[in-house]
């Protein structure tokens, strides 16, 4: 075996794929080769971070569980639905996460809620933040079969450790005395650890009827509303738009 190939070999088996494959690309370039061996070995190592960084940033976005692909610069910033673009901007940096802030984000159905809070999930992935999202009659169903196989302790720890957890659609599902005590838990121990996005058809002032207990409902909102930016979505139903655009001229 030559000393280039036996160069890849090494670095495959050292698990440098990305490195290797610039290096092989590097061989093929003669132009490069005038380059210093610092200047060559730098893109080398710049290549397999790069690389490192866009499979980590994959991994995150698949592992998060987002229903939509959204990125918050496709934003919809259309006069009708009454979003500050600057507001927007200031919160992309993320950190209100950073801070252990919470998000909530209001609407009537098909505005956006959604997709808005997965370019949310998304952004804090890009800054290497972790997120989760569920959609609350989900989560609330995952509370229930983890309380009776005995998996609720995995549960409520994945809940806790992402830097943001969405709960999407609150207020649609009946929450149980179960699952309020155990969001009482996720939300306490969030509190010191990460961030909320809530998305909800209902304004705050309606949350407290959700909950079965009144006690457990002023327990989880004061931890949550009082430390929340808001978005409230206007404007037609989204769904209802992008049907219209579908839709061939009379």
């Amino acid at each position: 075996m030559s000393g280039v190939h036996q160069t890849i070999s090494r670095l495959r088996e050292l698990r440098l794929t990305s490195m290797a494959e610039a290096y092989s690309v590097q061989l093929q370039q003669p132009k490069l080769h005038q380059l210093s061996f610092d200047d060559r070995f730098g893109l080398l190592v710049e290549h397999e971070a790069s690389e490192r960084d866009s499979k980590k940033l994959k991994r995150l976005v698949r592992s998060a569980g987002f229903p939509e692909s959204a990125s918050l610069e496709d934003a919809d910033y259309r006069a009708s639905r009454d979003i500050d673009k600057g507001f927007i901007a200031s919160l992309a940096s993320c950190e209100w996460i950073r801070q252990q802030l919470n998000l909530i984000v209001l609407g009537a159905t098909g505005v956006g809620k959604t997709w808005l809070a997965c370019a949310f999930g998304s952004q804090a992935c890009r800054q290497r933040l972790p997120a989760t999202f569920f959609r609350a009659s989900d989560l609330y169903q995952e509370i229930a079969v983890a309380s009776h196989d005995g998996s609720l302790p995995k549960l409520k720890a994945g809940l806790i450790k992402p830097s943001l957890l969405i709960i999407d659609d609150f207020g649609l599902s009946e929450i149980s005395s179960q699952a309020a005590q155990v969001l009482l838990d996720v939300v306490d121990r969030r509190m010191r650890t990460g961030s909320l996005l809530i998305t909800s058809q209902f304004p705050t002032d309606q949350w407290h009827g959700f909950f079965p207990d009144p006690t457990l409902a002023d327990a989880i909102l004061d931890r949550v509303v009082h430390q929340a930016h808001r978005i409230t979505l206007k404007g037609e139903s989204m769904r209802k738009l992008q049907a219209k655009r579908k839709m061939p001229p009379a």
